[in-house]
């Protein structure tokens, strides 16, 4: 079951929804199905920390990867 990350067109939250099957999800916010499915960046297993991917200038949560990472300024 993946987790996508979505925007809503009708009052702009932006969420991480997990999806099962074929469930159209609604927006955790105003509780509409008028969800855009935007671009996520791929997590992939590591076998070390040295080798975790990391976004240089961000704090290495997904957020970092799509503009929009709350832990930065």
């Amino acid at each position: 079951m993946p987790i996508y990350e979505y925007s809503c067109r009708e009052c702009g939250q932006k969420c991480e929804i997990l999806v099962r099957g074929n469930e159209e999800p609604l927006c955790p916010n105003c509780q509409r199905p008028s969800l855009t499915k935007e671009w996520s960046v791929p997590a992939s297993p590591a076998t070390t920390s040295s080798s975790l991917p990391t976004m240089e200038g961000g704090c290495g949560r997904p957020q970092c990867g799509t503009g929009r990472c709350m832990g930065m300024g």
